[in-house]
């Protein structure tokens, strides 16, 4: 096929559009790329808490980048295509570049900043490129039990960052004021920005290579496609209202959290109410919308259709539905800086709603969920501030044909900052970090392992008098993940500060010499513990998993404490009494 019947069909032969849409998925990627190499912030670079897609000129999402983060970009696939079209398309000006981080058009907090640029190509918007990044400090009093938003930070609205080529310097130097580390924050905007520049470049280039005019035609037979696919994996699933009420821990001393929802599936569309949920409370684990269908919208795709990359065809059958001023369906200006303690528990809520109707499709619940968010900041002996966060996962839960990951950030996605990192952006020392034997629920499939780190705060030269500041978001401390089909809980989560509990919410302050234990909770397992393979568990105690003691308690499996083998015919005699 020769390039010039490629631009005037709205329709492309299957080699001719697998190619080009690889090479979409390749520039958006490489965008993606780009922001390891650029990003100020550790946040970004090494734990990748950031999303880079694009658009057709319509604002349909058509690709984003292959490590993304889910909440991110569930929520940009609805809130970027609000903004796009909320200005004539006749109104952009090549050059433009729009800064927004409003929690309820976009990603659900003011952290979350969107950067946005129209693509021209040959006089014409084609197509739009965005990107969000999770800023560790866009300022305000950095605290999950805040009241109300106006306290969490610097509220943008879309504004112009750059008009029609030409910096907005009064727009950025109000960001830079309002921050505690502006170097780092203006430096992040511009690898933002630099995101969106090679999205845009490799865009037109492959215009010019393939002589189109328009992405609009191909934009339309890919998420048709994706549309397609996503359905056909939806009607596999039983017809039926599948009905789920679970409980979220309230942190510290706050009440806990009521989410009841009811999934119906009818043939190829799903619909997920949240009618009877708790209403939205006065601290800062508030969720908007577009976040808790994000999430949502995660547990269907991983679930039912996870290989094919996400755009606007795997939103179509998916629609939610929520009261307004619930606690995931919040409304302007209630506090939601903590939102994935709560937002991030939907993903295992249509899970276990969805559970008896396809209980391969689903896993345990993991001790990532929600991830494990903590905010530290404080000034050098020069009076400098410094100011890092550090995401951490738990166990994930078992499904019914593996053992849960260990350490993993799930549903979020993302990765762990190394030590050797967090050790030279702060003056914080980490004095161990390591797996925690017996967290992981037992079951037919274990659950994953959860972790513990343990940092210091230390008597140092660097370091000025006074106090590290620690903000605490995470969950799990009260209810443990929970097992499935007959597996068990994984173990707690725990929050320590020199070697006793401290209150897992709001602010923690630390002096020099104090030592803060950060564990996350290990996943739920799988099925009937008595069911698993003693070999498998031979090999979790030789690995440290499972402990002997737990082994014969939870497995009904004897291992020789010296040689750490297996007893199998003690095992078998011991799983008879059982």
């Amino acid at each position: 096929m020769n390039n010039q019947s490629i631009k005037n069909r709205s329709k492309f032969d299957p080699i001719t559009l697998e190619i080009l849409w690889r090479r979409l998925v390749s520039i958006v990627d490489e965008a993606d790329a780009s922001v390891a190499r650029t990003a100020f912030s550790s946040l970004l670079r090494d734990a990748h808490d950031y999303t880079c897609m694009f658009t057709d000129s319509r604002g349909q999402e058509l690709v984003q980048g292959t490590f993304c983060t889910p909440g991110q970009a569930g929520a940009m696939a609805l809130g970027v295509k609000k903004i796009i079209t909320s200005v004539p398309l006749e109104s952009y000006r090549d050059g433009d570049v729009f800064i927004v981080n409003d929690p309820w058009l976009l990603a659900g907090h003011l952290n979350d900043v969107c950067v946005l640029s129209p693509i021209f190509y040959q006089g014409n918007p084609v197509a739009f490129t965005a990107c969000v990044f999770h800023h560790s400090d866009i300022g305000g009093r950095v605290s999950s039990d805040n009241r109300e938003v106006f306290e969490e930070g610097i509220y943008i609205p879309v504004s112009r960052l750059y008009d029609a080529g030409k910096l907005n310097e009064d727009l950025l130097n109000m960001i830079r004021w309002n921050v505690r580390t502006p170097e780092e924050v203006t430096g992040d905007i511009r690898s933002q920005v630099a995101a969106n520049h090679v999205c845009a470049q490799k865009i037109i280039e492959m215009m010019e290579d393939e002589d189109l005019l328009t992405l609009d035609d191909l934009a339309d037979d890919i998420i048709g496609r994706k549309e397609s696919s996503m359905r056909n994996a939806i009607s596999k699933i039983p017809d039926g209202v599948y009905p789920h009420e679970g409980i979220i821990e309230g942190a510290g001393n706050k009440p806990d959290i009521t989410i009841k929802l009811t999934v119906t599936v009818e043939g190829s569309d799903i619909l997920v109410d949240f009618s009877g949920t708790s209403d939205q409370v006065d601290w800062g684990v508030n969720v908007v919308y577009n976040f808790t269908y994000a999430y949502v919208f995660m547990a269907i795709k991983s679930a039912f259709d996870p290989d094919i990359p996400i755009n606007e065809g795997a939103i179509r059958p998916i629609r939610m539905t929520a009261p307004e001023g619930s606690i995931i369906n919040c409304t302007f200006p209630a506090a939601v800086a903590a939102r994935m303690q709560v937002g991030h528990f939907m993903t295992e809520m249509v899970f276990n709603a969805l559970g008896p109707a396809t209980p391969d499709n689903i896993i345990a619940g993991s001790g990532g969920t929600p991830a494990q968010t903590n905010i530290l900041y404080g000034k050098r002996a020069n009076g400098n501030p410094w100011h890092t966060m550090i995401i951490r996962g738990g166990g994930m839960g078992a499904s019914s044909r593996a053992d849960g990951h260990h350490c993993a950030i799930f549903p979020a996605n993302g990765a762990n900052t190394p030590v050797e990192i967090l050790e030279s952006d702060t003056p914080l020392m980490v004095e161990s970090r390591g797996l925690v034997t017996d967290s992981g629920g037992p079951g037919r499939q274990r659950g994953g392992i959860g972790r513990q780190m343990i940092i210091r705060s230390p008597d140092d030269p660097g370091m000025a008098p006074g106090r590290t500041t620690i903000a605490v978001q995470a969950g799990r401390f009260v209810y443990p993940p929970q097992g499935i089909f007959k597996g068990k809980d994984g173990a707690k989560a725990k929050f320590l500060k020199n070697g006793n509990p401290a209150i897992p919410s709001g602010l923690t302050f630390c002096d020099s010499g104090d030592k803060i234990s950060f564990i996350s909770a290990g996943g739920g397992g799988y099925g009937d513990p008595l069911e698993r393979d003693p070999k498998a568990v031979e090999q979790d105690v030789q690995y440290g998993y499972v402990s002997i003691e737990r082994a014969k308690l939870d497995y009904g499996v004897i291992i020789d404490p010296d040689a750490l083998t297996l007893d199998l015919n003690a095992t078998l005699q011991l799983r008879k009494t059982i």
